[in-house]
């Protein structure tokens, strides 16, 4: 099924790009999951096969308007109730940020430091990592107490640790080889 998201991802990806609609693609795809997700009669809905798929084109035209979303949206959800693909939509928008943030070269970054970082720690961070991955990196933030102090960024699967956690196990474990 990873393999089928990634085909349908791929291309809503290729749509997005194409209209230059990405970020907007993006947000929506992202609300309208969400929505099915808070309602699991909505989720119920889209994916029994019970439900005949004009009624379920209908409902999905409903909310596209409701939540004032781009055609290009409202085409692609059509196309999923279509080939009875809606039981996918988390995983295609996984697949989608993926597939787009490679396409744009944009790396995400998650941040978790020991205490809120200022807006001014966040710009220098964000353009220090920027600099390392030789991309545009969008930044998503978490605090930790558990750290002490300094900060955890994991970027893919690279986990640059600069707590002082860590720098304090790093002692203990250089002391008692010593």
């Amino acid at each position: 099924m990873k393999a089928l998201a990634q085909r349908y991802a791929q291309a809503l990806v290729d749509v997005a790009l194409e209209n230059k609609q990405t970020e907007v693609v993006k947000e929506e795809l992202s609300a309208f999951v969400r929505l099915a997700a808070e309602s699991a009669d909505l989720r119920i809905f889209l994916t029994s096969p019970a439900v005949p798929r004009p009624q379920k084109q209908a409902v999905i035209e409903k909310l596209v308007e409701r939540l004032g979303a781009s055609k290009t949206l409202l085409n692609f959800l059509l196309v999923l109730v279509e080939n009875r693909r809606t039981g996918l939509l988390d995983e295609i928008q996984v697949a989608f940020h993926e597939q787009l943030y490679a396409r744009l070269c944009v790396a995400d970054a998650y941040v978790t430091s020991a205490r809120d970082l200022s807006g001014a720690e966040r710009t220098e961070l964000t353009r220090a990592l920027e600099k390392i991955t030789k991309r545009r990196v969008e930044t998503h933030y978490g605090v930790n107490p558990e750290l002490i102090g300094g900060a955890v960024v994991r970027i893919g699967s690279t986990i640059y640790d600069g707590s002082v956690r860590e720098q304090l196990n790093r002692l203990r474990e250089q002391l008692a080889a010593e």
